[in-house]
């Protein structure tokens, strides 16, 4: 499993979301399905699954937190590693705007042959791209943060941050608003036009993971939330400590290894053997680490395991 994998909240459709973006991209499957009783939430499936070589996970706790567009994932549709890619996008388009919402219409721009950005009919947003197959090689999927309202302007402070906080890390592409740029028509109506200097695009990898960054000026009714979250993996305590201390500046947002950043964006802070201990067959088992794991704030290694034995 990667070291940094993005976490979908739904409300009670988890599994059938997975299932569904499965059905759509190539290379995709669902590894497993477990299912949390008597939580805060009630019965929660919890569902690991890849998107085209990608590890994502969701939880159905509820209609608590709600997708929205300053998360989304870019496509990248490359004819050099899918000779079937301009057909592909496509296709994918089409599933995913059954009961969306268009947010930038699938045509030409400027910087794509062809793009489009839609929020699909669980909420979550898409920017699908034909990428340049002269041009520099990424991922199929990347995360992608939109930085609006309150934090509008700090794209370049949070991801320089975060290349400080993640090892193996790098700067890739970055472009900045020229001046006079004028406020696009997308995602929103009226606000001002994107300031000079301020990030138009920029993409870095954590961990060795990809992740993109943009402003944008719009007058726009959301921002980050926990419905969409990014977990850490991590080996061992001190790692869980490092990025708990690094990263956590909303102490209210502590719970059950979340934390939230001072941008807004969640994160998981987990034992690497977090995963195995909770697809385990022995129900009881899990029903200790689940009563153990709540009652916490930062997870401890060494108490999960004690629960898990039984101690």
């Amino acid at each position: 499993m990667e070291k940094i994998v993005p976490h979908l909240w739904f409300d009670k459709e988890a599994e059938e979301a997975a299932r569904f973006y499965c059905s759509i991209f190539p290379d995709s499957t669902v590894t497993n399905v477990t299912t949390l009783h008597d939580t805060p939430s009630g019965d929660t499936d919890v569902v690991s699954f890849k998107l085209w070589g990608h590890s994502f996970m969701a939880i159905s706790a509820g209609p608590v937190f709600k997708s929205n567009p300053s998360i989304s994932f870019i496509v990248n549709f490359d004819t050099s590693q899918d000779e079937d890619a301009k057909t592909r996008i496509d296709d994918v388009w089409a599933k995913l705007a059954e009961g969306g919402k268009v947010l930038m219409a699938l045509d030409k721009y400027s910087f794509s042959e062809r793009y489009g950005w839609i929020q699909d009919k669980y909420g979550l947003s898409w920017q699908l791209m034909l990428t340049n197959r002269e041009g520099q090689k990424r991922p199929f999927i990347i995360p992608s943060l939109l930085f609006v309202g309150e934090v509008c302007g700090k794209a370049e402070e949070a991801s320089d941050f975060y290349l400080s906080v993640f090892r193996n890390s790098k700067r890739g592409t970055l472009a900045r608003y020229p001046a006079g740029m004028p406020a696009r028509r997308s995602l929103g109506a009226g606000g001002d036009p994107d300031k000079e200097g301020t990030i138009m695009f920029t993409d870095f990898q954590l961990e060795g993971e990809w992740f993109a960054a943009m402003d944008s000026a719009r007058m726009h009714d959301f921002a980050f939330n926990e419905a969409i979250s990014f977990i850490v993996n991590c080996d061992a305590q001190e790692e869980i400590d490092y990025y708990w201390d690094e990263l956590s500046a909303v102490p209210e947002a502590e719970q059950c290894g979340w934390l939230k950043d001072k941008y807004g964006v969640s994160w998981q802070i987990v034992p690497t053997a977090m995963n195995e201990m909770m697809n385990s067959k022995d129900t009881e088992k899990v029903a200790r680490l689940k009563k153990a794991f709540l009652a916490m704030k930062k997870f401890d290694i060494a108490e999960l395991e004690k629960a898990a034995r039984g101690e």
